[in-house]
């Protein structure tokens, strides 16, 4: 089925992602499943076949963190696991959806005298997400990141990864430390939670590639630079500065973020700066200066609509 094919590519980015793959029960203890946002009487089992396995997962990070305690326990800190089946939001049938769920925690390497290793963070997790999306035929280039992560993730060190204002296709980030505490697990730990029937069908691809389109013309590049609220996402101005003209505008990436108390300091308590570079790629004529001035009025209108901050001067 379309479904199982979907899990097999997820599986097979997560293994080569040095993940290694485990089977768990869907039953979990109540403390388990309360830890990652389940639990509740609705969950519970009529006739549980251990005291320990009394209620249905929510997601399968509940036996991952499980198997990655039993480890630490017997040595072992640079863990890696994944595990993709069902996670069960409610007692009904149509309440259970297949999620990915990867776990890491310790360090990214084994000691070395060279100290070339550093703990797990929030990017490895991120980056397990977007090899499953991304095996499962999502465009990555697409995704934005919000910080809306669950409350079992670090508030200021997640995210999840959408497709529009309104498609979650994963959640990311380091554990709380309260997870971690509730669940007698040594941090870091970092998790990620793929959430395989969210995706999109991919489009039915041809047998071939499509040509490369290749302008010989002229490419432009214009820097812009914006005081905005501290809050703000990067990616809500790239976002804001790519739709403004989508037919010249070929990129934009942030090349400068100034914030902290300095910033505040220049900008007003609450603000920081984004600066973002624009490429625009005419294919029909080179652009004239009134064309670029006009583009980039655009731009600088659509971000300061979208992020609420102004032009900085």
């Amino acid at each position: 089925t379309p479904m199982q094919r979907r899990e097999a590519a997820a599986r097979r980015a997560l293994a080569g992602a040095g993940l290694i793959e485990c089977v768990h029960y869907s039953f979990v203890a109540e403390a388990e499943a309360a830890a990652f946002g389940g639990g509740g009487p609705e969950m519970a089992l009529a006739n549980p076949i251990a005291d320990h396995l009394s209620h249905m997962r929510p997601t399968p990070l509940p036996g991952l963190v499980t198997a990655a305690r039993r480890n630490q326990a017997r040595g072992f800190g640079e863990i890696g696991l994944f595990e993709i089946g069902p996670a069960f939001h409610g007692p009904e049938p149509g309440e259970q959806t297949t999620e990915a769920a990867a776990l890491r925690t310790g360090y990214t390497a084994p000691r070395d005298w060279s100290g070339a290793r550093r703990p797990v963070d929030a990017l490895d997790a991120k980056a397990d997400a977007v090899a499953a999306l991304a095996a499962i035929g999502v465009d990555v280039a697409k995704l934005s990141v919000a910080r809306e992560a669950p409350g079992w993730y670090h508030p200021g060190r997640s995210g999840v990864l959408k497709l529009g204002p309104k498609v979650t296709l994963a959640a990311f980030g380091e554990l709380h430390p309260r997870t971690l505490s509730a669940l007698d697990i040594k941090g870091p730990a970092v998790a990620a939670q793929v959430f395989l029937q969210a995706a999109p069908t991919p489009r039915a691809k041809g047998p071939g590639r499509p040509a490369l389109a290749v302008s010989d013309l002229q490419a432009v590049e214009r820097d812009f630079a914006f005081v905005v609220p501290a809050l703000c996402e990067a990616e809500t101005a790239l976002r804001a500065a790519r739709s403004a003209d989508k037919t010249l505008i070929e990129s934009a990436a942030v090349f400068d973020v100034f914030e902290g108390p300095k910033a505040e300091q220049q900008f007003g308590a609450g603000h920081k700066s984004i600066a973002i570079a624009v490429r625009l790629q005419p294919t029909a004529a080179t652009l004239t200066d009134a064309q670029i001035e006009a583009v980039g009025q655009r731009v600088v209108a659509a971000v300061t609509a979208a992020t609420g901050g102004t032009l900085r001067g």
